[in-house]
């Protein structure tokens, strides 16, 4: 299981999901008024002292989380490749939300508080994590039409 190629893949998907939850996705300054937007919450620090907001910033870090553990289940499941395929599937679409959670979140705040922030690291994270899917998907694929090929031999 661990020897393979795609497990690798599905280990940094998992990696870089996880992450994000942890770096800022947004950030603007303005006037001493930091607001930062992380996967989880949102936060308003004013001289110093935290603001923070959970609903519904958290949902797209419900959707990391669901994303990184699909990737780990999808590791288990190293005997049955369509099912890994179809898994590598629907977690792009998890990954998706998330992301698309995210960017919806952050341009809502641009337009609320009209401010030019800086995008932060949890952006990139999941593009990362979306091509080592893809990645990982190709070489499962790969290792299918093997089995196939050498069955056909027989």
């Amino acid at each position: 299981m661990w020897q393979r190629k795609q497990t690798i893949f599905l280990v940094l998907t998992s990696v870089c999901m996880i992450l994000m939850i942890f770096f800022p996705f947004w950030k603007a300054v303005e006037d001493g008024v930091e607001k930062v937007l992380f996967p989880l919450h949102y936060t308003i620090r004013i001289q110093g002292e935290p603001n923070t907001v959970y609903f519904p910033y958290a949902f797209s870090a419900i959707l990391a989380v669901a994303a990184a553990t699909l990737a780990i289940i999808e590791i288990g499941k190293f005997e049955d490749r369509m099912l890994q395929i179809k898994l590598g599937a629907l977690n792009s679409l998890l990954m998706m939300g998330s992301l698309g959670c995210m960017v919806f979140f952050a341009t809502g705040l641009i337009k609320e508080n009209q401010l030019e922030g800086q995008y932060g690291l949890a952006l990139w994270l999941p593009f990362i994590a979306m091509v080592s899917n893809l990645i990982a998907n190709r070489f499962i694929r790969r290792d299918e039409k093997l089995v196939r090929d050498s069955d056909r031999i027989r």
